[in-house]
Parts: C-alpha cells; sequence; structure tokens
C-alpha cells in the first residue's frame, strides 16, 4: 500500500533533501531511521528537492509499503510519534497517511509556495534561517517588478544551467515581499512548479531592482531574455522555505 509522509526540516546541516554521495541528506536520514522501525527497506519519494541549506516547513513524500501478515505494532500515528524520537531534532514528521496506489507526491501536487526571509539586522536568533541584507531596499519597486512574475511565462532566466527539464514555462500564482518588523521582510511566491534554482534566482534579481540597480522595465527584459545570465545573483540558501504543497482530495482517497 502507498503512504504520504508530511513533514518539516531546517536544512542548515544537510547537503539538500535528496540523496546524493557528497554528504548527508534529509532523504537519507529520514530512511534510515524508518528502514529501522519498519525493519524492511524503504525508499521515499520527494514532493520535490531543495538545495544544500534551504528550509521546509512542509514537505511530502511517499513510500510503499506492504504490511506484513500478521499486521503491524504501529498504528500510524504511533509511528509519526516514533520517527520523531529517531529522527534528529531538525526533522520532524506531522503526519502518515495512506493513498491511492498511483499516487504521486511530486507528479500530483498542483501547488507549492516557498518563502524567503530577510532581515536588516544582526540577529543572532534567525542566523541561517534568514539573509542579511543592507537596509533601505524599495519594497514598492520590488513588488511592481515581482507582479510581472504573475501568469504564465518561460522562466529559463531564472533556471540553473544544463538541467535536464523538458519545459521552463511555470504559471506563477502569488508573487509579493511583505514587511513583517522593522527589519524584517518575507516574500512569498506560489507556482504550479518550479524550477531548480528558481526562486533565488528571482530574489536574487529583485534585490537588484530593490537597490535601484535595475528598474522594473529592466526587470521584464530580464523575463523576457529567457537566458540565466540577464538575471542576477541567486540569493543564499538560508532565506529559503518550502511552505506549502497542495494536492487534490482525490489523491488521499485509499482504495
Amino acid at each position: 500500500m502507498r503512504y504520504f509522509i508530511r513533514f518539516s526540516y531546517v536544512g542548515t546541516e544537510y547537503h539538500g533533501s535528496q540523496v546524493q554521495p557528497n554528504g548527508v541528506t534529509v532523504q537519507e536520514v529520514m530512511e534510515r531511521a524508518m528502514t529501522t522501525l519498519l525493519r524492511k527497506p524503504v525508499s521515499l519519494t520527494f514532493a520535490g528537492r531543495t538545495d544544500a541549506g534551504v528550509h521546509a516547513r512542509e514537505m511530502w513524500a511517499h513510500w510503499d509499503w506492504n504490511i506484513p501478515e500478521g499486521g503491524t505494532p504501529f498504528s500510524l500515528p504511533k509511528l509519526t510519534s516514533r520517527l520523531n524520537n529517531f529522527l534528529p531534532s531538525s526533522i520532524s514528521v506531522q503526519q502518515i497517511v495512506p493513498v491511492r496506489p498511483e499516487a504521486h507526491a511530486r507528479y500530483d501536487a498542483v501547488a507549492r509556495t516557498y518563502e524567503y526571509h530577510i532581515t536588516t539586522c544582526k540577529d543572532p536568533f534567525v542566523v541561517k534561517r534568514s539573509t542579511r541584507v543592507a537596509p533601505g531596499l524599495d519594497f514598492e519597486q520590488m513588488n511592481k517588478a515581482a507582479e510581472l512574475l504573475l501568469g504564465r511565462h518561460d522562466f529559463a532566466s531564472f533556471c540553473k544551467v544544463q538541467t535536464d527539464v523538458k519545459t521552463t514555462f511555470c504559471t506563477v500564482r502569488q508573487a509579493f515581499w511583505e514587511q513583517t518588523g522593522d527589519a524584517k521582510a518575507v516574500f512569498t511566491i506560489q507556482a504550479d512548479r518550479f524550477l531548480r534554482n528558481m526562486v533565488r534566482a528571482v530574489v536574487g534579481t529583485l534585490f537588484e531592482v530593490g537597490r535601484g540597480c535595475m528598474t522594473v522595465e529592466q526587470f521584464a527584459d530580464v523575463i523576457a531574455a529567457r537566458h540565466r545570465s540577464a538575471a542576477g545573483q541567486s540569493a543564499p540558501a538560508e532565506g529559503l522555505y518550502l511552505v506549502k504543497v497542495e494536492y487534490p482530495e482525490a489523491v488521499f482517497v485509499a482504495e
């Protein structure tokens, strides 16, 4: 039977979400814990990939678990609790639910939402959880530029080069900056899909607008250029959070 698992993590100490040979990842740590508890190899398929240092308030994954004859000592709530006891403090499991056999954590997602957090003051309580920038960003101009992201566009200018994707078109439904305090602000962006490095490239380019180094019109030219060299530098990973992955209700109706 197939299950979805909803979890969150602070990405500071991980080399990204998905298994790779050059460092410890979220997937590696979770699969090891689940394999130990369930006493059989577990392979997770994540809803998406986050880079080293990026955080997730909500990530989903799926795996197939054929309950052995005679049942299991774990109810789903108990398995959730046991997993949280096994996992490090940087990873937390919120929910495990049965889903349709063909449900897919990545391909069935209909929307994803990211936030990018910045601060203009030195704050030891948000180190590696927010990006420190110089004061004086023009949020009004940044929001005017962000409005140009809305709708379906080719976002090749904000895509990591040499990425194996079939299309660089995405549909952005929300994109805006909000000041959340005297020294803090959050950029929220929601789309049907995201390209590798897309949000960080968008934020880095919006910083150029906010600093007066790029006009809103020039930002529009960046989108139209459809080439990574037209956009600004990628913003640091530490301020980026995956905060929501959305699915149709039908996905969670187990047969």
